[in-house]
């Protein structure tokens, strides 16, 4: 068979039934084509018969496959993403969650498109990532990456903070709110969406800012340029601990007088789609666009 991929790694949910099954069908199946296959070690134990030399760390996998197969949910393809964008490694997903806005492949039937993007016929996207960083007293506390968005808030429910917003240095708003949503088209139709974010298609160089409930009327989502910084200044007043959450995964800490810089990060996540991938089909699919009103 000709293809484009030689090596390819397998990553799942640990201890989901359903993922288990799809694990070891992807493995026999990839076995049986001839491909060398890496598995990530946190799933190793759902797969029969496996040879110990072919179970690695997600590191490790990041810098020996052609391409990933991330079997989960939107949730499971986020975490891998966060580490895999820094190699050169394509990355599909099996849908084992629920509306699977990143994973394409129908866990019941995904041989034959499998197979298909195996032989190079496939859509290649290219998602940026956001990097964010906590600084105080100008000096760097903690930074992660961020697939979807980067959320400011406060570590207790309904509780609100006070912070002032600068593009590239270039003040926008002071705001008291619950937080701000600061997210990637990847993430627009994620938390962002749910807080009345808007949609940005995936190809489109720009980053949105969504205020969570904010305390006055006139606060809207704010839509620039992906090149530009979002620097985020927490006010002295508040009185209570802060957090910069990443995709829901990894949580910051954060002080009042901290600043979060939260920008373009240099590496991408390639992202991989079967040739008859469309976005519109997937928010029709996701979103119920165009049902029934009655």
């Amino acid at each position: 068979m000709t293809t484009t991929f030689n090596t390819i790694g397998l990553i799942g949910k640990p201890n989901h039934e359903g993922a288990g099954t799809t694990l070891q069908r992807l493995y026999t199946f990839l076995q049986a084509l001839g491909y060398e296959v890496l598995v990530e070690d946190r799933v190793a134990e759902q797969i029969k018969s496996l040879d110990e030399d072919a179970v690695v760390e997600l590191v490790e996998l990041g810098k020996r496959c052609d391409l990933a197969i991330v079997v989960g949910g939107d949730g499971n393809m986020l975490g891998a993403a966060r580490v895999l964008a820094r190699f050169d490694v394509a990355v599909i997903g099996v849908n084992r969650g629920n509306l699977g806005f990143l994973t394409d492949l129908n866990p019941e039937g995904f041989e034959a498109q499998l197979e298909a993007v195996l032989s190079g016929q496939f859509i290649e996207e290219s998602r940026f990532l956001l990097e964010v960083a906590v600084y105080r007293h100008h000096q760097l506390k903690s930074a992660n990456l961020a697939m979807n968005e980067a959320v400011l808030h406060a570590d207790k429910v309904a509780h609100m903070i006070e912070f002032e917003a600068f593009i590239d240095d270039d003040f926008v708003f002071s705001q008291r709110s619950d937080g701000l949503i600061v997210s990637t088209p990847t993430g627009s139709t994620a938390y962002s969406l749910s807080g009345g974010g808007p949609i940005l298609t995936p190809e489109l160089d720009a980053i949105s800012l969504v205020p969570m409930f904010p305390h006055t009327l006139s606060s809207r989502p704010l839509v620039v340029d992906a090149e530009k910084e979002v620097k985020l200044k927490l006010s002295q007043e508040n009185t209570d601990s802060l957090q910069v959450s990443c995709d829901s995964h990894v949580v910051l800490a954060v002080l009042p007088g901290d600043e979060v810089i939260i920008k373009k990060a240099e590496k991408r996540l390639r992202l991989i789609h079967p040739k008859c991938y469309s976005y519109y089909n997937v928010l029709r699919q996701k979103l119920n666009w165009g049902s029934r009103l009655y």
